[in-house]
């Protein structure tokens, strides 16, 4: 297996976010290499860590100024063995190959626990729709989907929201393919409700990862009622976290954006959230407004030289990181368990370094790692996929429902992985397990392709 990380490394150096994704699998599913010899003979482990196809394309747009602009687009077609391809579009200055490649290969993974028929694939650009015009936004949108059009399709290649990318960029993105296309197809899921949307699909990451926390708690003989959570975020996922978690009873004491956080001890209840939640996606705000309007609250500026965050050093019992990769290091994980946390579920993707992973191991708490918790979200865009194909439109109760009972069935299959690989009550090695095997059966029926 050193191996495998030796080639990793030397074929694409710089790419650490890449790598301590790929690291973290290969850890975890040696064990069943060693049961399962036919999958080394087949370079399953080496096939499935190198991208099927990877697009990187120009992006020239005009801002209101008349100034020509130029991004670059991605697209990462990670592994199609149980599907088309299927992930997020993130539109952020941080976005790369190597951040890319990780979110392409956490994929595969996420989408196969989902048990819907869907492959791995991410991609974006780096372009920040923070502080651009609607018109600005609908002009890079365009300009994107111009190329990206090229390889994607409802049997194909299906991407979906992430960060920086919302119902409006969606719309945008759609209506373009849909000219180049001259067809209406289920091609891109986060869609309106009145142009093939699917009713739950801005709340499913959120709601999927307090599902699957209460499905954690409950084998402790526990629930969710009344423990005070810490979420991280102040998007659409930690908004929705936060709903359901206050639909559950828990109480939600903390929130943030990449300026700060903020630290209500009384809570932050349905009224509170209605107020982040036009602050954030209408008015585009900064959290630091909400204390303005809730004096009682305490907002703390973003350090960035800081070597800890100070959101996750509160009391608590429950941690839900919600905003992006490598959010919790090794002191804020210790910072965490002294606090009395015991309850981890990532609505984020990758939000803890590997040192704060072994940390959370190590004291055997409940740890979701983000391939299952936040599996909510493209489970959710697999219905859509399949009511766009059905041409029908389910209840938002049913779809709920749905939901929820994949999120169980999620869990399930990660306890079932542990479990029969020795390491019972590990998550990660759980969702790595049961993910990696659906994927390589099917790599292995498919033959060398």
């Amino acid at each position: 297996m050193s191996e495998i990380l030796d080639i990793v490394k030397a074929k694409d150096p710089f790419e650490k976010e890449f790598h301590q994704a790929v690291t973290e699998v290969v850890e975890s599913v040696k064990p069943v290499l060693d049961k399962n010899p036919e999958y080394r003979h087949a370079g399953i482990m080496e096939r499935m860590i190198e991208p099927e196809r990877v697009m990187m394309f120009r992006v020239p747009w005009m801002d209101d100024q008349n100034r020509v602009q130029v991004n670059r687009g991605f697209r990462i077609q990670m592994n199609s063995a149980i599907g088309p391809y299927k992930g997020g579009l993130r539109f952020h200055p941080s976005v790369n190959l190597s951040i890319l490649k990780f979110l392409a290969f956490e994929q595969v993974f996420k989408n196969a626990l989902t048990t819907l028929p869907m492959g791995g694939g991410k991609g974006g650009s780096d372009f920040d729709p923070k502080g651009k015009s609607d018109n600005e936004v609908m002009r890079f949108c365009q300009s994107f989907m111009c190329e990206l059009y090229r390889h994607i399709g409802p049997d194909t290649d299906v991407p979906a929201g992430d960060i920086g990318v919302g119902g409006r960029e969606i719309g945008y993105m759609f209506g373009m393919y849909k000219k180049l296309k001259n067809e209406f197809t289920g091609v891109l899921t986060g869609k309106s409700l009145n142009w093939g949307g699917s009713l739950i699909r801005p709340e499913a990451t959120g709601y999927g990862s307090v599902f699957f926390a209460a499905e954690m708690i409950a084998t402790r003989g526990d629930s969710l009622a009344g423990k005070t959570c810490l979420v991280s975020g102040s998007g659409n996922v930690a908004q929705y976290t936060t709903q359901k978690l206050n639909q559950l009873g828990a109480k939600v004491v903390t929130l943030s954006d990449s300026s700060g956080y903020i630290y209500d001890e009384k809570g932050i209840d349905d009224d509170k959230l209605a107020f982040v939640m036009h602050l954030k996606n209408t008015k585009r705000g900064r959290m630091k407004e909400y204390v303005q309007k809730y004096p009682e609250a305490v907002y703390t500026e973003l350090n960035t030289g800081a070597d800890h965050n100070p959101l996750w050093n509160h009391k608590a019992a429950c941690a839900f990181p919600s905003a992006t990769q490598n959010e919790i290091n090794a002191k804020d994980a210790k910072n965490l368990l002294d606090n009395g946390v015991y309850l981890v579920s990532e609505g984020a993707n990758m939000p803890t370094t590997p040192e704060g992973v072994d940390l959370f191991i190590d004291h055997k708490i409940l740890y979701a790692p983000g391939k299952a918790a936040n599996a909510g979200g493209v489970a959710v865009s697999g219905l859509e996929m399949s009511q766009n194909s059905m041409r029908i439109k389910w209840s938002r109760e049913e779809v709920e429902a749905r939901l929820k009972g994949i999120m169980q069935s999620i869990h399930r299959a990660c306890v079932s992985a542990a479990e029969e690989y020795g390491t019972p009550g590990n998550y990660v090695n759980g969702a790595n397990i049961a993910g990696f095997v659906k994927v390589a059966d099917a790599m292995m029926d498919q033959g060398l392709v």
